[in-house]
């Protein structure tokens, strides 16, 4: 909160941290989450909300989602409503970023605040049954003390100066410019430096801060134009062009609903107007709010020391060079558009990955038209466009002289869009060209299409808020308090930011801070390594590579059984992105600069070419060996089914790009040296067992000296597995050599570059089939790009045969090679090989129905396993027939997302829709997992209160909370007086790898289950120990008392055990199906979800709260890998889309607009842990039905625009790439799209 001594009134506002200098807060009132509520205060009800609504998985999210929801329900008191409605608890959350939840039980968090909510709209959640949806009170005041501190500092003396006047500001900057010093920085926002990176690591001599100069920070309403001040934050124009909406023109509303999806609202709310237009103008910053304020006719007010005031229009003032350091833009100005006997229509428009914004568009664009009412004669427009590859936004003349005195005819929109092509041109280099260029033709024609009488093109759903969902979930009390749908635990203290991650832990006393140096080279000799200056940068103590590695260590980064990976490269550099060194300095912004300094010298001659694809692999024979027991079985014969086929589909090819995990919390670790040449490494990591075993290795040390501990983990997904070894490690040998605490947080950019992700593939196959569709024999060749070193790869070539037997395919052989290239090592990550191997199923199954012209639901329904055909492909992982429930799963889908009637009524929306194209695709997986070893302690104190610890790590997927309830369960067998309350009483604990041996692997989908199992064990053996005291005491006695007498006989009350699944079949399957209907706008290939229904067999569900919310988080980062995130590397393996302006992972705007979820309840797996099963990973394939339906309405598209250009015959098949990304689409569904309707259109009218 901030207060204006002048206006004497507090402003509250969200802003982004990271992004807010210090200084600029002064005088502030700051409220962070945990000042909202916490554990000792009691909990706000926002935090009690995301507890009760299940929205806090990992929970590194949730203290940001809880501020910025709060901000929003502060917001709306201040509208002329009052009334903070549906519509704006959409948008509460838009611009914050979750892996885990799939954001749907985040929305209904959100939602359960708005005014007009309707509670039976609202998703499954615990406060339904206690009523609690009373409204809270927004207490939020400013310390009156520092009210009367507020002074300006303005003094030319100070570093960061405070001008309250122009004319302070001019004096100010004239006295800098008169001592030489162009090292200075004008301050509003400074929201530029999350898009410059190096500027937030650049020092200035002074910093000057204009948000206190009254004319720069007001809206000023003049005669004829808005006047706003260059300072004025987003968010403030946005409410400020609404309130003029009410009472001038539409184009203000216009701007403000596109301003709206500028950046997000804790951006906005920082970010200034003039701050945007400057850096589009100094730095070519693709910026959305220069177009449409182009095309509004707004100019600028320009100060220069030089020059004075100046006033020119913001073509003039883009097209200019740079501003000087010491001239800034004071106001803008948006003129009023008088229109007596006209209309006037302006309209905007952008393509980018997210409707709402948080991403920076492929195309802006923004159009105005002065209308004759009486004969549509177009009196005078601008035509603005931008973000599409040149410097700046730029306005077509040519096109507007061309329209101006014309009615709008399909002729003259041909001419005009044939025209636009020659002027929107993006510059050489810019990423996906073609697609950029052909927006240009489709805005225009959308806006020009509706100057005519006929029906314009369908509507965006941008404006419309999201339908709602439905959860259909079972509570199953046979085993209580198991089947509970518990609230996670610790929830509340997440979402309250009190719950601590290794970067939270206090730094140790002398602490350092590492930060990685890693190679730019594939294949390269290291000759040397320096820095850009000579000198040493600030802080750094020193830099530690290979050679700090002790004597009696070894170089290893990673150790699982026999297999190591080097910690530091040595001599050569195997690929992009390995670990070089780590500079050691005194802050971790020192060192990450240091490291961004650093300059590795390389040499390549004399040495082979980096092998840089599977193909170079397969020719060089670079292959890792595949163990003949992880290497799957084949199925039948597939000579005899090809030779029973009526058809044939030979060599096709399929490709499969990679995902990177983009987990809430980067890679992070803190190690301390301990006494007795022991240490203390604190590691965000999903295997602390081998993290153990690594760290020990390097340092050439007994491994009873070293501690891996791990509390939460925010955010895994397999990437916290292998890639968190290394981090670790250099850490615990950088902290060995300096004999002083080290620790790092891995900055994005590094931490994906250096990370690796999925692996990619290239599959060609063959295929026959029936005239029926029923496929007879399969043949794959597999080629996986395990990259530079071996990793966890040996497990993929078993899982991704896994999910694809999920079809009868008659007969399966495949050849599968580990391909070894000078490519970033892949990481197993959720549902590893097996989301390829859905994929690629699906992706046979769509081209077999192609060929025969036949619907792919029809293929799919005829390829359905029996339970005779499911034993033959999954053998003992098979189980019993009643467990095989895919097939009922597949008709009840069926009828429960009314499947049939929908397909009939997308078929009936294609016939009427030219512009829009919808798809809906229904479809089955089936995914095998496995059981492993996993250990357990439980321990009772002498209060009766029990202490847990497991070897599985809480990652989000609410381990803890399954085995607190199994827990509660097992000892409740006891069945004293105050059992019942047992959970209350429970905690789990952090992991601690001296404490707890045998932790195993962190994965897979069943750790939960593990170690629920083995906590199980624990407490039979308690209660065996305690049974003779129940049966001592004669009558009924209290679950204290007991305890007490325990201790009074020395009873032992730690009992530990290691769950092993013995006789158990170690592999079982899980099944599930998924309906899904899309929309796509064929102007601008963005797809819609419009709804997703889901069906799920968990068995019985340990917690159906928790696997609810573990269905829909897998499915919806499924949706990311098959439609959003575009893991883009260069030729020689750099990763281009490295930071979160290039890789887009799904937000709340791309989520299904009808999200359904049912659990089924299949009954009892005997051979199961209390009958339950997975739900962690398989639900992420079912995200390959969006992708289906996709494909079905680019389908449709094909179709009519073969149509309009005359071609005849069948209908070439087409490959659907993943991700299925907006260019993508586009290009599939035809980027001369609108050229070729208007050409088709001419021809129709020429011939009648």
């Amino acid at each position: 909160m901030r207060y204006d001594p002048i206006l004497k009134n507090v402003e509250d506002f969200t802003v982004s941290s990271c992004l807010t200098l210090l200084c600029s807060v002064n005088h502030c009132s700051i409220t962070t989450s945990e000042g909202l509520g916490n554990s000792r205060d009691g909990f706000h009800s926002i935090h009690n909300r995301f507890t009760g609504f299940h929205a806090s998985q990992c929970g590194f999210c949730t203290p940001g989602m809880s501020v910025s929801l709060f901000s929003a329900l502060l917001d709306s008191t201040k509208s002329s409503s009052q009334e903070f409605t549906v519509r704006e608890a959409e948008k509460a959350v838009s611009g914050n970023l979750c892996r885990c939840t799939g954001y749907r039980p985040i929305m209904d968090a959100c939602k359960s605040f708005a005014s007009d909510v309707d509670i039976e709209d609202l998703g499954f959640n615990s406060f339904c049954k206690k009523g609690d949806y009373s409204l809270p009170r927004f207490v939020c005041t400013f310390p009156e003390f520092l009210k009367d501190e507020i002074k300006s500092i303005g003094s030319g003396s100070y570093k960061w100066c405070s001008p309250e006047s122009i004319e302070e500001l001019q004096s100010l900057l004239g006295a800098c410019k008169a001592n030489g010093s162009d090292d200075v920085k004008l301050v509003a926002g400074n929201t530029s430096t999350g898009y410059y990176k190096a500027e937030k690591e650049r020092s200035y001599d002074k910093y000057v801060d204009l948000t206190r100069i009254a004319e720069m920070r007001e809206v000023r309403e003049r005669h004829d134009r808005v006047e706003i001040g260059a300072v004025v934050t987003i968010s403030k124009v946005i409410a400020a062009l609404k309130e003029m909406r009410l009472s001038k023109i539409m184009l203000f509303g216009k701007l403000a609903a596109h301003m709206e999806k500028i950046a997000a609202r804790f951006i906005r709310n920082i970010g200034s107007i003039g701050g945007n237009l400057v850096m589009a103008q100094r730095q070519h910053f693709p910026s959305d709010m220069a177009t449409i304020l182009v095309a509004a006719g707004a100019s600028v007010n320009i100060m220069s020391l030089s020059r004075g005031i100046d006033k020119v229009t913001l073509e003039e003032f883009l097209q200019g060079p740079p501003l000087d350091a010491y001239d800034l833009v004071l106001s803008i100005e948006i003129p009023f558009w008088h229109h007596k006997h006209s209309e006037l229509l302006f309209e905007t428009y952008r393509a980018a990955p997210r409707p709402q914004g948080s991403a920076l568009a492929y195309l802006n664009a923004a159009f105005l038209a002065q209308v004759k009412e009486d004969t549509k004669v177009i009196i005078n427009c601008r035509l603005a466009f931008g973000a599409f590859g040149t410097k700046h936004a730029i306005r077509c003349k040519e096109v507007e002289e061309f329209l101006c005195g014309k009615v709008i005819t399909d002729n003259v929109l041909y001419e005009a869009i044939t025209l636009l092509g020659k002027i929107v041109r993006p510059q050489d280099g810019t990423s996906n060209l073609a697609y950029r260029s052909s927006l240009a033709p489709g805005f225009l024609f959308k806006f020009l299409h509706s100057l005519k009488t006929e029906k314009q093109p369908s509507s965006s759903h941008l404006d419309q808020p999201m339908l709602s969902s439905s959860q259909r979930v079972p509570i199953d009390r046979e085993f209580y308090p198991v089947g509970e749908a518990a609230t996670k635990c610790g929830a509340s203290l997440q979402a309250s930011g009190e719950a601590v991650y290794v970067d939270d832990i206090p730094a140790p006393t002398n602490c350092l801070y590492g930060a990685f140096i890693y190679s730019t080279k594939p294949y390269a000799k290291i000759k040397g390594m320096r820095f850009k200056e000579k000198s040493v940068p600030d802080g750094v103590v020193g830099v530690i590579s290979c050679k700090d590695v002790p004597k009696s260590g070894k170089n290893v980064g990673f150790k699982f059984s026999s297999f190591t990976e080097p910690l530091f490269a040595d001599e050569f550099t195997l690929h992009v992105g390995q670990c070089i060194a780590l500079v050691v300095a005194d802050t971790q912004r020192h060192a990450d600069s240091a490291a961004s300094l650093a300059v590795v010298d390389y040499e390549t001659e004399g040495l082979e070419p980096p092998i840089l694809s599977v193909e170079e692999a397969v020719k060089k024979s670079s292959l890792f060996e595949i163990y003949p027991f992880l290497y799957p079985q084949q199925v039948g014969d597939t000579s005899k089914g090809m030779s029973e086929a009526d058809h044939r589909i030979l060599s096709s090819e399929i490709r499969i790009g990679s995902q990177y995990f983009f987990y809430m919390e980067t890679q992070t670790a803190l190690a301390v040296p301990d006494e007795d040449n022991s240490i203390v490494v604190y590691s965000s990591c999903q295997i602390p067992q081998y993290v153990h075993s690594t760290v020990a290795a390097s340092l050439g040390i007994p491994e009873n000296k070293v501690r891996i501990i791990t509390r939460r983990v925010g955010g895994g997904f397999g990437g916290k597995a292998v890639r968190s070894m290394p981090v670790a490690t250099a850490c615990a040998v950088a902290a060995n050599k300096l004999q002083r605490p080290v620790r790092t947080y891995v900055n994005r950019k590094t931490d994906m570059i250096m990370t690796g992700g999925r692996h990619p593939m290239k599959i060609t196959y063959s295929v026959g089939f029936k005239s029926t569709g029923k496929i007879t024999a399969l043949e794959l060749e597999i080629l996986i790009d395990a990259g530079a070193t071996l990793g966890l790869s040996m497990l993929m070539p078993s899982n991704i045969i896994g999910a694809l037997k999920k079809y009868n395919w008659g007969a399966l052989s495949f050849d599968i090679k580990l391909c070894k290239t000078n490519l970033l090592s892949k990481a197993i990550m959720r549902a590893p090989g097996d989301v390829q191997g859905t994929y690629i199923a699906e992706a046979i199954i769509e081209n077999v129905a192609s060929s025969l012209s036949l619907e792919v639901d029809t293929i799919r329904k005829i390829n359905l396993h029996t339970y005779e055909s499911l034993a033959l492909f999954y053998k003992d992982a098979a189980g019993e027939p009643h467990e095989y429930t895919l097939s009922s799963m597949w008709d009840k889908m069926g009828v429960s997302s009314k499947f049939e009637e929908r397909v009939s009524r997308v078929r009936d929306f294609n016939g009427s829709n030219i512009w829009r194209k919808r798809g809906i695709s229904r479809v089955p997986i089936i995914y095998p997992v496995s059981m492993f070893a996993t250990p357990g302690r439980v321990s009772v104190l002498s209060d009766g209160t029990i202490v847990v610890e497991v070897g599985g790590i809480e990652l989000g997927q609410g381990l803890w909370t399954k085995v607190k309830q199994m827990a509660g369960y097992a000892l409740g067998v006891l069945q004293c007086d105050g059992t019942e309350e047992l959970v209350d009483k429970i905690r789990v604990v952090q992991s601690d790898t001296l404490s707890m041996v045998q932790g195993n692997f962190t994965g897979g989908s069943t750790t939960s289950e593990g170690s629920c199992a083995a906590v199980r064990l624990c407490c039979q053996t308690l209660v065996k120990r305690l049974k003779p005291l129940i049966e001592k005491s004669g009558g009924p006695i209290t679950w204290n008392n007991l305890i007490s007498q325990a201790y009074a006989q020395s009873v032992n009350l730690s009992a530990s055990d290691l769950y092993t699944p013995g006789e158990t079949p170690t592999r079982y399957l899980n099944y599930g199906v998924a309906v899904s209907e899309v929309e796509v706008d064929l102007v601008t290939g963005e797809t819609t979800v419009l709804q997703t229904d889901i069906l799920y067999d968990s068995g019985k569900s340990l917690n159906p709260a928790v696997d609810l919310g573990q269905i829909e988080g897998a499915f919806v980062q499924g949706l990311g890998f098959f439609m959003l995130e575009e893991y883009i590397t260069d030729s020689e393996g750099r990763l281009l889309t490295d930071s979160t302006w290039t890789y887009k992972i799904p937000t709340v705007d791309t989520i299904p607009r009808q999200f359904n979820v049912e659990i089924l309840n299949s009954g009892r797996h005997e051979k199961r842990v209390l009958s339950s099963k997975a739900s962690g990973e398989p639900p992420l394939l079912l995200a390959a039905s969006v992708h289906c339906a996709t494909r079905e309405a680019i389908k449709e598209a094909r179709k009519q625009l073969r149509m309009w250009k005359g071609e005849d015959g069948p209908s070439l098949m087409f490959q659907l790439p993943v991700p299925a990304s907006m260019p993508v689409v586009k290009e599939l569904c035809g980027l001369d799209i609108v050229e070729s309707y208007l050409d088709w259109k001419s021809k129709v009218i020429s011939s009648f």
